[in-house]
């Protein structure tokens, strides 16, 4: 089991579209190992593949007493009641913003034996679920907050990008492209 990485905001892989897992392998195994270990850290919900520099569809979550992983996850059923809670994101770190989820979702997905896995939740693990899920298709939660929310939340990351250590090459640029600039 390996610590892995982050990946942050500006980094192509976290937009793109997650493959679906067709080779349950020792590959695959190391790689739910490495998501296992890396969401216990202090702090941490959820945390998707590609977050940690894998294309495959899967994710992990330690949210309370729920500690596990979903290998082709989807969700396949959403509460009708939502709730506007803050937010946060590993990619996006230092971040927060108040955003609309449903507070009921069922997810269902197979573990590295391919065995079928449903999780059905409330509250924050329901929205980790979504959230998680949503990394999986290349979204970020900033990309559907409201729009005077979505303002703040881009000013916010504006004055504050790239985290402190993030690049450590003085050759780099200080600022990564702003995918969300108008203008």
């Amino acid at each position: 089991m390996t610590l892995r990485p982050l990946r942050y905001l500006g980094d192509p892989l976290l937009r793109s579209r997650c493959e679906p897992v067709t080779r349950f392998d020792d590959s695959l195994a190391r790689l739910v190992e490495d998501l296992l270990e890396t969401v216990r850290e202090p702090g941490r919900a959820g945390l998707a593949a590609n977050q940690i520099g894998s294309t495959l569809a899967v994710f992990s979550y330690n949210v309370d007493e729920a500690f596990g992983y979903l290998v082709n996850p989807e969700i396949v059923e959403l509460g009708s009641d939502t709730e506007e809670e803050l937010e946060g994101c590993l990619s996006v770190p230092g971040v927060t913003a108040v955003r609309r989820r449903a507070t009921r979702a069922v997810a269902i997905g197979v573990d590295v034996r391919q065995d079928p896995v449903t999780v059905a939740s409330t509250g924050e693990l329901a929205r980790c679920l979504q959230h998680e899920t949503d990394h999986l298709r290349g979204e970020l939660f900033i990309d559907k907050l409201d729009a005077d929310e979505r303002r703040r939340v881009m000013r916010q990351v504006r004055g504050q990008w790239p985290p402190p250590g993030r690049y450590k090459s003085a050759g780099m640029r200080r600022r990564p492209a702003n995918p969300y600039a108008t203008g």
